[in-house]
């Protein structure tokens, strides 16, 4: 996920190279590499660069400006074992582009976008496997009347980059001629460069003087107090009815639908807040959180529908910025600590407060603070050296009272202006977008946790306050007319798949119950000399306890697929509260393994001990070494964490990255623990740590999986994660995983990398070099993965299926020709005509639409949460009108409002029916190996995200104060370095060692 240039790194370190083992497997004829020809492609693309902001302020000072931009990393030399000819690889990639894109008007050179049309495919059918139900889903129908919709830009000058006061403009522009030169007519703004009309206006082109009050006149300004502000607004002619196509027509009639409460509320994306549309509530350090909505209109079968959501986001509390500080630091009378005062201006960073000592608003945007108390901060102005103590008193006769604190820095490079903290308020309704702490995020989720029959009722009456029907500009001057009342929708609730276990345990297979069974042993029955009792009326009538050697208990024990061996291990406490808890933690663990089904040895290779928790990777490199055996590894290392947060991400790269060391950590609090199903679901990832498996698909045994077990198949798992915002240096982690043990599908083999920061598409996917003597050098991560899986099975893959984590309706089209043509191109790599049919599949998690049951109180329908039930799919009516998708909800609610994910179909030369893809979707998310339950989202994808997860803790002890987290943001004409990944040793990497 991470890709870290230079320093101190050895030569064999480099990230994610296929070994040097050879590939004569994917060899027609069993044998030689191919030379130096073939074509390779440069994967890399340039990421986008993002410019520096500047406040204003109110006192001028030294210079600071701050610029940034990201270019791709190069790529690392990867080892290849054999290549194709040149013109091979060409045909495959041409193909690959002539199956994917439609005739475009760009020139054949320019590189894939998202703007170039992509052809995807066509839905095959609709599903008809399970039993049938209605569901209601927050989709709110839309009718439209016939309107002439035109296109006009729109010009203000001077330019404002506020869409507050652009709306503020265009409404007073709107107010003043609308019966005149408007034609009667009220336009539809977006609050940037458009507007919309439900017919032409009066003129082609026409200029309009607007005036407005100049409530925050700017320092660099010559205006004063009640002051007016001019603009010039032009508005032209852009477009005639006909040139539109329907993703333009849907988004004129979202701005239409968008534009009254976008100056009523905050608008934040999609969505909108306010203090009015619910209770606040506080998240802590001076966060609280508003409540809101989101809304989005959609095509789909039905015609268009309005997606409606409710939601909540963290804000700003509109306090004091000493107030602000206070919850850093309680004693504002004396200097702040080198720490504090970091953690305070990363904090402050980009906050824009207001000042109101002068009779009027004054409005800056905080770029940092100084490093020095406002009583020692120097300017000068007027020819005059003073403090901005003085300044104040002096100017504004103001004698401020916390001059031990830093001033606030606004203003630009040549104009740097300083405020006092106790002189400058937050302004009200600004997100807080950097990462909320442990404790935020439980109190925003608690506060806005609600059961599906609420968060249903929630939605209906959001929709009804909106009121779009009496709106004049929706309703009677673009037609747009809005039905009242969720949508209902078919669904079907898609079968559980039949588990498979160990052959040897009392209970071989079981069949899942709401979307969840557990392994634990449970009382078949009671008997007492060949008679079968009730334990119920035996408890009552106390004669359990009495004669309990008479009774033969009957228990059902299912054991793990294939149980992993455990010979050398060993566990380590860094827990200063436990001592002999922990040789009885480890026995009954050990206990759990071999009940299930591993073989475990009782005996550590080394005594149990404890170890300093201030000297973790000391203590892990000596336990390293004292375990290391001629011929033998330490296979597993149980690790009790300490008692203070914050070691786990340092063990986990020490562990992984340099010794080569496989570990499962525990809580402190776990340790002393006596719950069964505890040591059960730590078990469970024990057992696929170790290469074991856990269960499997019985379908997958018997070979009745159609398009997966009728021939060697492949399931990958790819995303990407992006670091949390305001953390502009961090790289965006890339993971990706693929399947190992056709043809049951459970063991997946993890690989990560890093690229460029908030880069979406995978550059590591396929990846070559010109090497002087050995001529095109091929690599990547598919080709990596492909060889592992010919090891493993000694078979090559015949068909790929490729679940892709992480991307937007927007990216379809530019992640789709860039990761395809990788997948070809590293299939090609290995073997000259090598192309296996390939099924793309988009797995989208972060969706508004919710699906309730069609009746609240029926169990039949819902789960114990109230929530629709584990299988439920949806591919009609809500879903694409064409295009091949559907909503899935494949697990049971625990609390609050299940999210269905939702699947879109990219590329499928598989030729997936509905029922085939749907159903081994949900089949394969009953295969999770960390616990027994079904999960949300399908495991390859789910796997992908722990593996980034994992890789972005390799680099989390590097972080700065600022978020940083190595590589060092450069000038606008230089780039962002990417530091790669410490390199995941070969035996860890074997195993699921991320889960």
């Amino acid at each position: 996920m991470s890709r870290r240039g230079g320093g101190g790194r050895r030569p064999d370190s480099r990230r994610d190279q296929p070994t040097q083992a050879r590939a004569p497997s994917f060899q027609r004829g069993g044998g030689g590499a191919a030379g130096p020809r073939g074509r390779g492609r440069q994967g890399h693309r340039g990421g986008a660069g993002r410019g520096s902001h500047s406040g204003s302020g109110a006192a001028p000072s030294s210079p600071h400006t701050a610029s940034t931009s990201t270019e791709p990393a190069p790529s690392s030399p990867s080892v290849s074992a054999s290549a194709p000819s040149s013109s091979s690889v060409s045909t495959l990639v041409e193909e690959t582009e002539q199956k994917l894109t439609l005739a475009a008007p760009a020139a054949a050179t320019l590189p894939p976008s998202s703007s170039r049309a992509v052809r995807l495919p066509v839905r095959p059918g609709f599903g008809t496997r399970g039993r049938k139900c209605v569901v209601r889903a927050n989709h709110f129908m839309v009718q439209l009347a016939k309107r002439d919709i035109h296109h006009y830009d729109v010009s203000i000058d001077p330019e404002v980059t506020s869409q507050k006061i652009n709306r503020q403009i265009i409404s007073q522009l709107i107010n003043l001629y609308r019966l005149t030169n408007l034609g009667e007519r009220i336009p539809a703004y977006d609050g940037m460069k458009s507007i919309y009309t439900a017919g032409p206006l009066p003129f082609e082109s026409k200029e309009f003087i607007i005036t407005l009050p100049d409530s925050d006149p700017r320092p660099s300004s010559s205006a004063s107090p009640g002051t007016e502000r001019q603009f010039r607004v032009v508005i032209r002619l852009a477009s005639q009815p006909y040139v539109y196509t329907l993703q333009k027509f849907i988004q004129v009639l979202d701005v239409v639908l968008r534009a009254a409460p976008s100056e009523k509320h905050t608008v934040v994306g999609r969505s909108f807040f306010s203090t009015d549309l619910g209770p606040m509530g506080q998240l802590g350090d001076g966060i609280e959180y508003w409540r809101g909505y989101f809304q989005s209109l959609r095509p789909t079968q039905f015609g268009l529908s309005l997606n409606i959501d409710v939601s909540a986001s963290s804000f700003y509390k509109p306090i004091l910025v000493t107030e602000f500080v206070q919850y850093y630091c309680s004693d504002l009378s004396r200097p702040l600590s080198d720490q504090v005062r970091l953690k305070v201006k990363k904090a402050l960073k980009g906050i824009k407060v207001v000042l109101r000592h002068m009779g009027y608003n004054l409005s800056c945007k905080i770029t940092g603070i100084t490093s020095q108390p406002m009583s020692q901060v120097m300017f000068t102005c007027d020819n005059e050296t003073r403090s901005v103590v003085q300044y104040f008193l002096e100017k504004h006769k103001i004698a401020l009272q916390f001059t031990s604190l830093p001033a606030l820095e606004a203003g630009t490079e040549e104009r740097r202006i300083y405020l006092p903290m106790e002189l400058s308020r937050i302004v009200e309704g600004q997100r807080y977008t950097k990462r909320l702490n442990e404790r935020q995020v439980t109190a925003l989720l608690r506060a806005t946790c609600q059961r599906p029959q609420d968060r249903e009722a929630n939605i209906q009456m959001m929709a009804r306050e909106n009121a779009y029907n009496e709106d004049t500009l929706v309703n009677r001057e673009f037609g747009i007319q809005v039905v009242d009342g969720l949508t209902s929708v078919n669904a079907r609730i898609l079968p559980a798949p039949m588990l498979k276990y160990h052959e040897t345990g009392q209970e071989a297979s079981v069949n899942p119950d709401f979307g969840q069974w557990n392994m634990i042993n449970k009382v078949f029955g009671l008997y007492v000399l060949g008679v079968q009792l009730n334990p119920l009326c035996l408890l009552k009538e106390k004669l359990l306890f009495v004669y309990t050697e008479l009774f033969c208990v009957i228990l059902v024990v299912q054991k793990m697929f294939n149980g992993g061996r455990v010979e050398v291990w060993t566990c380590m406490n860094f827990s200063t509260c436990l001592n002999q808890d922990v040789i009885g933690f480890c026995q009954r663990l050990v206990d759990m393994c071999n009940r299930k089904g591993m073989v475990f040895n009782r005996r550590p290779v080394i005594p149990i001990s404890s170890y300093n928790p201030y000297q973790i990777e000391k203590a892990l490199v000596d336990v390293h070494n004292k375990t290391t055996q001629p011929g033998k590894q330490l296979q597993l290392l149980i690790i009790i964490l300490p008692d203070v947060r914050g070691s786990y991400g340092r063990i986990k790269r020490v562990c992984e990255t340099e010794l080569g060391i496989v570990s499962q950590c525990c809580q402190p609090k776990h340790a002393s623990s006596r719950n069964m199903q505890y040591f059960e679901n730590v078990a469970l990832k024990i057992n696929v740590k170790v290469g074991g498996r856990n269960t499997v698909l019985d379908d997958a045994v018997q070979k009745r999986i159609p398009l997966v077990t009728d021939r060697p198949t492949i399931i990958f798992g790819a995303d990407v994660t992006h670091p949390q915002p305001g953390e502009d240096s961090s790289p965006s982690i890339v993971a990706v995983v693929a399947s190992m043990d056709w043809p049951e599908v459970t063991k997946y083999r993890g690989l990560v990398s890093a690229q460029a920061h908030n880069e979406e598409i995978i550059q590591d996917l396929y990846k070559s070099i010109q090497d002087p003597q050995r001529g095109l050098v091929h690599g990547g991560m598919i080709r990596e993965l492909l060889i592992a899986f010919k090891i493993s099975t000694n078979r090559k893959p015949e068909s790929i299926i490729f679940y892709r984590d992480g991307v937007s309706e927007g990216q379809f089209s530019q992640v789709l020709l860039h990761e395809m043509n990788a997948i070809r191109l590293a299939c090609a790599s290995l073997e000259e005509g090598y192309a296996p049919p390939v099924t793309f599949v988009v797995v989208q998690k972060r969706h508004h639409t919710r699906l309730f049951p069609a009746e609240h109180n029926r169990r039949d329908l819902t789960d114990r949460s109230g929530n629709i039930l584990p299988g439920t799919v949806v591919d009609t009516q809500i879903c694409h009108p064409t295009e091949f998708d559907f909503y899935l909800n494949s697990h049971a609610g625990i609390q609050g409002t299940s999210r269905p994910t939702h699947y879109h179909v990219l590329f499928d030369e598989n030729r997936f029916t509905a029922d085939g893809l749907q159903v081994l979707t949900n089949n394969l998310c009953y295969t999770y190996a960390r616990c027994t339950r079904s999960v949300s989202i399908v495991p390859p994808a789910y796997y992908a995200h722990l593996a980034a997860f994992r890789a972005r803790f390799y680099i989390e002890d590097e972080t700065s104060a600022g978020g940083s987290t190595g590589g060092t943001r450069s000038t606008a004409e230089g780039s962002l370095a990417i530091r790669p990944l410490p390199v995941i040793k070969d035996n860890v990497k074997d195993v699921m060692f991320y889960c």
